[in-house]
């Protein structure tokens, strides 16, 4: 059985956009993760954490992040808080989060990265 590789994130999102052509343009075969719709996969999150650490996926330059009030900002301070704030606000996790069909996890989309990644 191979596995397949995954793109979380949300659909409207100019990075996630461009990873998907990428991977289209590549002939990579991929399935769509919704945050918005599917929420985030509660399974996922420590094994995202594990191999990027929480510091990476943890988005504290986007909108969201910037919305959210103080309180809930400074009580990300580790993996297990870090979380938490990331369960409840799909939106603070830098995107897109891709499992590669070979295991690999990444954070976010840079077509050099992606391209040295495919030919390894």
């Amino acid at each position: 059985m191979s596995k397949i590789t995954t793109v979380y994130g949300i659909p409207n999102c100019d990075t996630v956009k461009k990873a998907r052509s990428w991977l289209s343009e590549q002939g990579i075969t991929y399935e769509f993760h919704d945050f918005k719709k599917q929420g985030v996969p509660a399974e996922r999150l420590p094994q995202w954490m594990q191999a990027v650490g929480w510091e990476k996926l943890l988005n504290r330059q986007g909108t969201t992040w910037r919305k959210l009030d103080d309180a809930t900002k400074a009580s990300a301070v580790d993996a297990p808080s870090a979380a938490a704030v990331m369960q409840e606000h799909a939106s603070t996790i830098k995107r897109p989060v891709v499992e590669w069909a070979d295991g690999k996890i990444t954070v976010g989309f840079k077509a050099d990265e992606w391209d040295t990644l495919q030919n390894t």
